[in-house]
């Protein structure tokens, strides 16, 4: 995941999912070490349920279609 898009995601995760500062911190510590998804980490470690997923995975979708759109 680029920079670019891991600070206002972890932006989402905290006001839309409300998901602990604490918990995103330590879910980017594994993220890094295992070179993964920070929204499946979340899903591995309970963090987030499988809708919380979904709309994640819709949520960066969406801004990567509102970008590219926004590129040309």
């Amino acid at each position: 995941m680029t920079n670019d898009l891991q600070s206002p995601l972890l932006e989402y995760l905290r006001h839309k999912l409300a998901i602990p500062t604490d918990a995103l911190k330590m879910a980017v510590k594994f993220t890094e070490a295992s070179m993964g998804s920070l929204p499946m980490v979340l899903w591995q470690y309970g963090l987030i349920d499988i809708n919380q997923l979904d709309q994640v995975l819709d949520w960066i979708d969406n801004r990567e279609i509102n970008e590219v759109e926004l590129s040309y």
